[in-house]
């Protein structure tokens, strides 16, 4: 399907001299269209920050990273904002909802900073909001819906843009089991009925396997690499565990 994100020995330092840390060391992959990624390493392994590099948040300190042939590390700073804007979508922890905003107006709001015209916005909310089942809580107010609710009206806002690269950071880490489960799902079926492409980064064995490929971090750098390939969700976790387990690390069920 052709690739989307390159990245090319992406190195990032902190600091200097005797106080130098290298976050990121030499890491090179690259990401196919409609491909869902997911990113695991334990506390201070390098994800957020490889993250943080590629949604162009954090600066890499050596190496390029490609969005659709795009040098984004050649980018200025000015420039850098807009492209962000238009080319991706992000999904946090922790929903980053505005509470004074209806359920639509918080999905509008990435419709509007986009500038796109205003006889297209009501028809687009339907539209993202009939996929991702929450047509129902439109005119409500964050504070008003469950948990899981707040996160599918993140993803919609993410996703309403038609961004070419969807960045999810720890998307379950402030969920119930029940509701991971149902935000997940939907990842899924944004990838798998719109053909998004999802980089999500997370410790979490059960969230991972809902991806199709797992680069696992270690020390800044990529230990190994695993696909799920025919596997099942439930063999693909197993698969995860074996690596976690190689790696210190692991869980013990899935549903």
């Amino acid at each position: 399907m052709g690739v989307i994100l390159k990245l090319e020995h992406i190195q990032k330092y902190y600091g200097s001299g005797g106080n130098l840390t290298r976050a990121i060391r030499n890491i090179s992959f690259s990401v196919e269209k409609g491909e869902f990624l997911g990113i695991m390493g334990t506390s201070g392994s390098g994800k957020t920050t490889l993250l943080n590099c590629i949604s162009t948040i954090d600066t890499v300190s050596a190496g390029h990273i490609y969005l659709e042939g795009v040098d984004v590390t050649e980018m200025k700073p000015k420039s850098l904002a807009g492209f962000r804007r238009e080319n991706l979508g992000f999904v946090f922890q922790d929903f980053n909802l505005l509470d004074t905003l209806t359920i639509s107006e918080n999905i509008a709001l990435a419709l509007s900073i986009n500038k796109v015209p205003a006889g297209e916005v009501e028809s687009r909310i339907l539209d993202i909001a009939g996929k991702l089942n929450i047509s129902d809580i439109l005119n409500k107010y964050p504070y008003q819906v469950s948990g899981g609710q707040r996160q599918r009206c993140a993803c919609a806002r993410a996703i309403v843009g038609d961004p070419k690269l969807l960045l999810a950071d720890e998307p379950t880490g402030s969920l119930d089991s029940h509701s991971s489960q149902m935000l997940l799902a939907t990842i899924q079926s944004i990838n798998e009925q719109l053909g998004a492409t999802i980089l999500m980064v997370t410790h979490d064995a059960f969230t991972a396997s809902y991806a199709n490929r797992i680069l696992f971090l270690q020390d800044g750098e990529i230990l190994t690499e695993l696909r799920k390939g025919s596997d099942s969700r439930g063999g693909f976790f197993h698969k995860i565990l074996d690596v976690l387990t190689m790696m210190g690390g692991g869980q013990s069920h899935v549903c």
